[in-house]
């Protein structure tokens, strides 16, 4: 008789959501009339790195926007805390202006302005970030076009930008979204690199990321979606090491 394995469940959540120094909580986010984020609840420790996985339209861009608090989608129940601070009753600049920065998967390099132009707008619109010299001493490759426009940059070095960007600013949640994406081996290296010492300086980071094992490598601990709603909460190694789990929600 065949047995079918029970489904995960979430890790328990500290009661105290607004004592976090992050955390959702029964997240309801829409795209129109589609319920895409379904009562989604998670907590990040200070200098955490958090996997966000899940297969394709589980919805993790749609969490990491929803955290962003961006127009898209619409957030229409639920609570997001950080450090004391209710972004569930912000607007996406008031939220930026508390510290999240969301670097997005088309990493959005603003035409026309040199790299070292991008950061200065970044630096500019809010607190003022890490300075040039550490955001180029974790991305060499900058500092040797600070001149360049961005967007004549190669793939990696425009990922490295959108980081460094989002650096450049006051930052306590920085929100990744497929930094790998088309990027070769080792480019994607030096990122992994580099997000191991933003982790290091204690920023806390959330990775959404369709090359699982690379983010479950990096990550301290991992949420597993699935139709919108949080399958699996645990640490990344139970995820590296429990081959049904990731056969099941992660096709890998």
């Amino acid at each position: 008789m065949n047995m079918v394995a029970p489904r995960p469940t979430a890790a328990p959540l500290a009661a105290d959501a607004k004592g976090q120094y992050f955390a959702a909580r029964n997240l309801k986010a829409f795209y129109g009339d589609s319920y895409i984020v379904q009562d989604v609840s998670f907590d990040i420790a200070e200098g955490e790195i958090l996997a966000l996985l899940g297969r394709n339209g589980a919805g993790k861009t749609s969490t990491l926007r929803t955290i962003a608090r961006t127009d898209t989608p619409e957030l229409r129940g639920g609570e997001i805390w950080l450090m004391g601070q209710p972004l569930h009753k912000m607007q996406s600049f008031e939220a930026a202006l508390a510290g999240v920065q969301l670097v997005p998967e088309d990493r959005r390099i603003i035409p026309g302005m040199t790299v070292e132009e991008n950061l200065d707008l970044a630096r500019i619109a809010g607190k003022p970030g890490w300075d040039y010299e550490r955001i180029y001493t974790l991305f060499p490759r900058l500092k040797e076009r600070r001149r360049q426009e961005g967007t004549t940059l190669s793939g990696g070095e425009q990922q490295m930008l959108a980081i460094g960007r989002a650096l450049a600013r006051d930052i306590k949640l920085l929100l990744l979204d497929e930094p790998y994406e088309g990027l070769a081996p080792v480019v994607r290296h030096d990122i992994e690199k580099a997000l191991k010492e933003v982790r290091a300086a204690g920023i806390t980071t959330v990775l959404v990321e369709q090359n699982a094992v690379a983010a479950l490598k990096l990550a301290d601990r991992a949420i597993i979606l699935d139709t919108g709603e949080v399958a699996f909460s645990g640490s990344a190694r139970e995820v590296l090491e429990d081959e049904a789990l990731r056969h099941e929600y992660l096709a890998i």
